[in-house]
């Protein structure tokens, strides 16, 4: 039986969790069918890592952007620079951006400031967002709402990373342009009570990521999460929806390809 083919649309691969082997990563990842990773920074060294690792190896893509939790402090050569990165070869994705009211680590109006940049870049880029939003889904929607009215593209606008609201939630973003993003908590115990939603997504307009090194399957709770376990989180999924994994990772490495623009 062929492996199936899957993406990894969100990982973190500069991250020091990976330094000791993150060959071995790359080589699990590829036999277990993960033939392409979307390595995501957080600040401008991380992005320009991401860019780094994308050049040196076949299967790795980037994105540049600087995280909510990361932007206190963000100033205008740090755009400026992003804005650099951003039209650096095998970039495909602004992010990961967007707002976190859950730690409030930056001050919220420099949060906003900071994603109203991302969305000036990806206007001028042509390119996707990775878009973090934790208990900031009021303004989030809002925000976006404004924004993809005012843009040209119809779809692929970007991606709602690591989505974790209602069904209704997922279609006003859906509706806006945006696939949605999703990964291995969808097997957590206290994920079960969120089951119907997940199911409810339609199949075509949903990505498979890790956030390695975070997030990892609940068969490896504790562990360090790794681009290998997307097949796992294509199961995961599978199950939810009543579909079969090849399906899952038929539709899904076909969504990602299309909203990152991987055929070009």
């Amino acid at each position: 039986m062929p492996i199936l083919e899957y993406i990894d649309t969100h990982a973190h691969l500069d991250m020091p969790e990976f330094d000791t082997d993150r060959q071995e990563i790359f080589r699990r990842a590829f036999e277990n069918g993960v033939k392409t990773i979307i390595t995501t920074g957080i600040d401008i060294l991380s992005s320009q890592k991401a860019i780094d690792m994308a050049a040196a190896n076949a299967s790795i893509y980037a994105a540049v952007g600087i995280h909510p939790q990361e932007c206190n402090g963000a100033t205008e050569a740090d755009f400026a620079r992003l804005d650099i990165l951003a039209d650096a070869d095998k970039v495909v994705a602004i992010g990961e951006c967007g707002l976190d009211y859950y730690c409030d680590y930056s001050p919220r109006h420099t949060q906003l400031e900071t994603f109203y940049n991302h969305l000036d870049l990806a206007d001028k880029s042509g390119l996707p967002l990775i878009i973090h939003c934790r208990q900031a889904e009021e303004d989030m929607l809002n925000i976006l709402s404004n924004w993809s009215a005012q843009s040209p593209a119809s779809e692929g606008k970007g991606v709602i990373h690591c989505f974790s609201g209602s069904a209704e939630t997922a279609l006003k973003y859906i509706n806006m342009g945006f696939y949605i993003g999703l990964g291995a908590y969808l097997g957590y115990p206290s994920s079960k009570k969120y089951q119907a939603d997940f199911a409810a997504i339609p199949l075509e307009c949903i990505v498979l990521e890790t956030d390695c090194p975070f997030l990892p399957p609940q068969s490896h709770r504790g562990e360090r999460n790794e681009p290998a376990y997307i097949p796992l989180i294509a199961a995961i999924l599978a199950e939810i929806k009543n579909l079969e994994p090849a399906e899952i990772a038929s539709v899904t490495t076909a969504n990602a390809r299309r909203l990152f623009h991987l055929d070009k």
